[in-house]
């Protein structure tokens, strides 16, 4: 398969570090994006120990800022090198709990647009001049919580399979598959914190119809798969990972 550059955005852990691990494993070049320096390092040295040194690299950036959006994208393309794939998974739920108030649900709402549709949506519009035509893939991670609700958290995931129709609708013409991926309960990831107990993690496996959660290694497969020049004719579609949890509509 022909060397491609692929940038993952949420890189250094969970989800994000799995999808790099399987790129990496197939010779592509790897770009990891996130806020913590110290944990992108970590998971670049990792990809590079594994497949060569120059398979990794990575850059430290707050998605949801234009400005330092510019500078990632200014790195990511200095060779001027097309980029082969964009995975946009950085987010997460980043609301606080709250007291209710006006003021509070505002910045509940807030704070989980700018994680999860701005990161997505500057960091993609910034290098959708960079991709590969034709032969560019773009993958949105969504969530189960698109369909379920889950307050600011689940709608700004529902914006993020609207966004992603409309880039399919756009890049068709031009050779690009816009498609978003959409997991339900997966373990071993930063995304619940302290959440995570063992009863809370029962009460989601129950959920599922499989009887176990999910591994972030399985929904990099799906990302893959989506990437694969055997899935060209795929554009414009949510793919749900959830174990039955949610079944397909």
């Amino acid at each position: 398969m022909l060397q491609r550059r692929v940038v993952v955005s949420g890189g250094g852990t969970g989800i994000g570090l799995a999808t790099a691990r399987r790129f990496a494993a197939d010779g592509d070049r790897v770009v990891l994006l996130g806020r913590r320096e110290d944990v992108l390092r970590k998971a670049a040295e990792e990809l590079n120990d594994a497949h060569g040194e120059s398979t990794a690299g990575w850059y430290a950036a707050d998605l949801s800022d234009p400005e330092q959006v510019g500078g990632a994208v200014e790195f990511i393309t200095a060779d001027e090198t097309p980029l082969g794939v964009l995975v946009a998974n950085a987010g997460g739920n980043v609301a606080p709990s709250h007291d209710g108030s006006l003021a509070a649900i505002a910045d509940s709402y807030r704070r989980n647009f700018d994680a999860n549709v701005l990161t997505a949506v500057l960091l993609t519009e910034a290098l959708l001049p960079h991709m590969r035509r034709p032969g560019g893939r773009i993958i949105q991670l969504s969530s189960i919580a698109s369909l379920r609700g889950a307050g600011s958290y689940g709608g700004s995931k529902g914006w993020i399979n609207s966004y992603t129709y409309d880039l399919a609708q756009r890049l068709g013409p031009e050779g690009i598959t816009a498609n978003a991926v959409a997991p339900g309960f997966v373990a071993d990831t930063e995304f619940f914190g302290d959440r995570a107990t063992p009863d809370f993690v029962a009460s989601r496996v129950a959920q599922s119809l499989t009887g176990r959660a999910g591994l972030p290694s399985e929904i990099a497969a799906a990302v893959h798969y989506v990437a694969s020049p055997e899935a060209a004719y795929m554009t414009g579609q949510l793919l749900h990972i959830n174990g039955g949890a949610a079944l397909g509509r």
